[in-house]
C-alpha cells in the first residue's frame, strides 16, 4: 500500500503539530488526519491545553483513577499510542465547561485565562517544535465550547507571533511555520442530520452526553473546504484511539458513529476536511496533502 504523500520528501522527517483544548478532541475530531500522517512518517504532535477535569465521568470509569483528569489523561496517551503521536504536551489549563457552567469560574479555567498567556505558552511550543503544519479548531471552535474557542484565537496569533522576535521573547529562537488548518465538519452532514434528528424523537438543539450543544446553531455556519484528506487506510487506529475515550462514550456518542449513514451518503466517511487559514487560499482550491507545497527542512 502506497502511504506517503507525493509533496512529502521522504528523506527528511516533516512536523505537524495540533493544538486543541480537551483529551478526545484529537480523537473525537481530526483523529483520521493524525493516524495517516503518523503512518506516512510524519512528526505528529499534540498540544493539549487541559486535562479535561470538567468531563462527565460515570463513577465506574473512576475505579483505579485519583481523579477525573487522571482518568482523562490516561484514556489520551491510550489515544496518542492508537494515532502514532510522536508525543503530547499539556498547556496546564483547567477544562472550563461549556457556558454558564460553574467551573467557568474556576481560577485556573482556560476561558478565564488572559488570551495573551495562552498565545504566549502556544508560541513557545510552535518555537519549540518548528512543525511544518499548524492544525486547530475551526473558527466557532466546533460546537461554540469556550476552550475549543480560546485555543482557536490563541493558536492563530501564536502561529503568527512565533516568527517575531519580539512577541513572547523566551529560550527558543522565532520560527515560522509554512500553513495553518482549521479541522471543519462537512455542512451538508450537519445540516441533514439536523433535518432528521426530530423524526427519531431527537432535538437537534440539545445534542450531546448533556444535550447542551446546538447543532441548529452550527450547521448554518458555512466555511469553506479547502483541504480534504483520505484516512480509510488507517480507519483502524482512529476507531483504536475513540475506544480509548471510553469515559466520554468511546464513540458512541459522536455524530460520526451516530449518523455514520449520512457521512456515507453524502460522501464523507473515512474524510476529514479542513479550511485553510495560512497561506491565504486561491480561488477554488482542493488540496489532498496538507503537506503540499511545503518545503521540508532537516531539523
Amino acid at each position: 500500500m502506497e502511504h506517503t504523500p507525493r509533496s512529502l520528501n521522504v528523506s527528511a522527517r516533516p512536523r505537524l503539530l495540533a493544538v486543541l483544548a480537551h483529551p478526545d478532541d484529537e480523537s473525537f475530531g481530526m483523529g483520521g488526519t493524525l493516524a495517516w500522517y503518523a503512518e506516512c512518517g510524519v512528526a505528529v504532535f499534540l498540544v493539549c491545553a487541559t486535562r479535561g477535569e470538567a468531563g462527565e465521568v460515570d463513577p465506574h470509569h473512576l475505579s483505579g483513577y485519583g481523579s477525573v483528569a487522571e482518568r482523562r489523561e490516561a484514556e489520551l496517551r491510550c489515544a496518542a499510542e492508537a494515532l502514532g503521536l510522536t508525543e503530547v504536551f499539556f498547556l496546564g489549563y483547567r477544562d472550563s465547561g461549556m457556558t454558564g457552567s460553574p467551573d467557568n469560574q474556576h481560577p485556573q479555567a482556560l476561558a478565564a485565562a488572559p488570551l495573551d498567556e495562552v498565545t504566549a505558552r502556544v508560541t513557545w511550543y510552535i518555537r519549540r517544535l518548528r512543525p511544518h503544519v499548524v492544525l486547530t479548531f475551526d473558527p466557532i471552535g466546533g460546537y461554540r465550547h469556550p476552550d475549543h474557542l480560546v485555543i482557536h484565537q490563541a493558536t492563530v496569533q501564536a502561529f503568527h507571533a512565533a516568527s517575531d522576535a519580539s512577541a513572547f521573547p523566551g529560550d527558543e529562537p522565532p520560527y515560522q511555520p509554512q500553513k495553518l488548518y482549521f479541522h471543519t465538519f462537512p455542512r451538508l452532514f450537519l445540516r441533514l442530520i439536523v433535518r432528521t434528528m426530530p423524526l427519531f424523537g431527537k432535538d437537534p438543539r440539545r445534542f450531546g452526553r448533556n444535550h447542551d450543544i446546538d447543532l441548529t446553531s452550527i450547521a448554518v455556519e458555512d466555511f469553506p473546504t479547502h483541504a480534504q484528506i483520505d484516512y480509510l487506510p488507517v480507519e483502524s487506529r482512529h476507531a483504536a484511539a475513540v475506544r480509548c475515550h471510553a469515559s466520554q462514550g468511546g464513540g458512541s456518542g459522536l455524530l460520526r458513529e451516530t449518523f455514520g449513514w449520512a457521512l456515507r451518503l453524502v460522501g464523507s466517511g473515512g474524510r476529514d476536511t479542513f479550511m485553510r487559514a495560512y497561506p491565504p487560499p486561491t480561488a477554488g482550491l482542493r488540496e489532498r496533502d496538507l503537506f503540499a507545497g511545503v518545503e521540508i527542512d532537516m531539523d
